[in-house]
């Protein structure tokens, strides 16, 4: 009789100007067109509600968020590219979006690529709905590629009623 091996959870907790130098790490090889260490330091220092995920003592995942009154815009989300494909990402989804309700926030909003599947399939599975389109948003390699804008509304039971992990 084998057992499915199950990754262990992740741990979750605020992220700090000194886990900077591990996100750049990762944006850097999450994203063709990476956020500067000056736009992650001016949001943790403007405030801005930031996530870290933890796996064996070592980052592998981040989120940002910035809240105005009732809304709550995700900023970043990025899980290293060496540990995705394993939950880490709807993981880390559901504790940002847990954090912004948890601030009374009722609406939250994100803009993604339409070419990045991947996290158009979580997002849509975890309940956000494609609202809108932003023209030319993003830098491509042949110019610029549009933003899909996808929104959340939060009720009061929405995150408890979430399947499991």
């Amino acid at each position: 009789m084998s057992a499915v091996a199950h990754p262990a959870q992740a741990g979750v907790r605020a992220l700090r100007e000194s886990d900077l130098n591990a996100v750049m790490v990762i944006e850097e090889r999450g994203y063709p067109y990476p956020w500067t260490r000056g736009i992650f330091l001016d949001c943790l220092r403007a405030g801005y509600p930031g996530l870290a995920l933890e796996e064996d003592g070592l980052l592998v995942g981040y989120a940002l968020l910035s809240i105005a009154a009732d809304e709550a815009h995700l900023l970043n989300i990025c899980v290293d590219p060496l540990n995705q494909s394993r939950g880490r990402g709807r993981q880390l989804l559901r504790a940002i979006v847990g954090l912004a309700r948890d601030r009374g926030v009722q609406r939250v909003f994100l803009e993604v690529r339409p070419t990045n599947t991947p996290a158009l399939s979580l997002y849509h599975s975890e309940g956000f709905n494609e609202i809108g389109r932003r023209p030319r948003y993003y830098p491509a390699a042949d110019g610029r590629e549009d933003a899909l804008v996808m929104a959340i509304e939060l009720v009061a039971d929405d995150i408890d009623r979430m399947p499991p992990l």
